[in-house]
């Protein structure tokens, strides 16, 4: 009973010391999250200007809301944006003690790549707005409307089309590291990959407006993204059998 006991507190002390270094990185991280919303609370001129700069016409507030909606969006995207690589490298210091020395390298170049490719697609949904979605519904009007876009309209229109890119340009990493943990395989994502597709493709038409060409041109840029993830997968997959085989080999 009384080694029980033991092994019983010791659960609940390894419970408590996870639990309180959880706690210590989610408030590092929510401060580091208040710093940069600070920041771009500060910049949020510059910003907006970087926004409008190739616009051709201006945008407009009908309520004193929509000035501090835009100021609180603008410091968010900042914040958000700028507290990934700290938060993914936050979650790798909480897992690290439970890495081998192989998986803490290999994990932690996961953290430049998760930023990076959020940072591309948010890139890749702005020109695409911009150069694309936005000439296309302004062709439509053909001077039947007189065109008075306000602040808050058009960034939620921009928000709908960018944050999507910048969700879904994470899957290739995504699906890297969940072939790491064995939860998915090379084989399974070919097999499900007209599934993927008819997935990708409702995505792009739900951020698109309806011509079948704008939509092929979101469409096509996310199924590319699930065949590097299938590439990438299976370079993985290799490197973990490999490994495991060569464990083996050693055992016996």
């Amino acid at each position: 009973m009384s080694n029980e006991k033991q092994t019983a507190e010791d659960n609940e002390m390894n419970f408590l010391d996870h639990f309180s270094e959880l706690r210590k990185r989610l408030i590092w991280t929510a401060i580091i999250f208040l710093g940069f919303f600070i920041l771009g609370f500060v910049y949020v001129k510059e910003i907006y200007a970087f926004f409008v700069r190739n616009l051709d016409f201006t945008l407009n507030v009908i309520s004193p809301g929509e000035i501090i909606w835009l100021y609180f969006t603008m410091a968010l995207l900042v914040a958000f944006t700028g507290t990934i690589p700290f938060l993914s490298l936050q979650a790798w210091l909480f897992v690290r003690p439970g890495l081998t020395a192989k998986e803490r390298r290999v994990s932690l170049a996961y953290i430049p790549a998760v930023f990076l490719l959020f940072i591309g697609g948010l890139v890749f949904g702005y020109y695409v707005f911009v150069d694309f979605i936005l000439p296309f519904l302004l062709s439509l009007n053909e001077g039947m409307f007189n065109e008075m876009f306000t602040v808050d309209k058009y960034f939620r229109f921009l928000m709908r089309v960018t944050l999507p890119f910048a969700i879904l340009f994470e899957i290739p990493i995504v699906t890297m590291f969940l072939t790491s943990l064995g939860i998915l395989t090379p084989p399974f994502l070919r097999k499900t990959r007209k599934y993927a597709y008819f997935i990708l493709v409702v995505i792009g038409t739900m951020i698109s407006p309806p011509d079948f060409v704008l939509q092929l041109i979101v469409a096509i840029p996310l199924i590319i993204l699930y065949e590097i993830s299938i590439i990438l997968s299976s370079i993985v997959y290799r490197k973990k059998q490999r490994n495991h085989e060569e464990f083996m080999n050693k055992e016996s």
